[in-house]
């Protein structure tokens, strides 16, 4: 290594991998975090909509904005991305419920990456 002159090298290399992996895992904690906080968005819009469904008789509202109107949430719910949920009623899985989720960070309707 001293021949070709590498060992000038090895500490800029080593802190460049150092500084990679820090960097992968800001990137990893910034994806989960923003997954956590989609889920906590579909939690307040489900006990927002929960409530509208007890006081209309099982009904759902045409929009999740609707639910903001009749004064069930405090504001519109968006999930990480600045998109809004997605609201069907009644569910595909329970027909006598809804399906409620996010698109994901891709925005793709029904993509892998969504979160329900």
């Amino acid at each position: 290594m001293r021949r070709l002159g590498l060992d000038r090298l090895r500490p800029l290399l080593l802190a460049l991998a150092a500084a990679s992996f820090v960097l992968l895992l800001v990137v990893r904690e910034r994806h989960a975090t923003a997954g956590r906080a989609t889920r906590a968005a579909l939690l307040g819009a489900r006990r927002g909509l929960d409530a509208y469904r007890a006081d209309h008789g099982g009904k759902c509202p045409a929009r999740l904005d609707d639910l903001r109107r009749a004064g069930y949430l405090a504001s519109a719910p968006l999930d990480a991305w600045g998109r809004s949920l997605r609201l069907v009623c009644p569910g595909r899985k329970d027909p006598q419920g809804y399906d409620l989720s996010s698109d994901g960070p891709d925005g793709e309707p029904g993509g892998l990456d969504r979160i329900e």
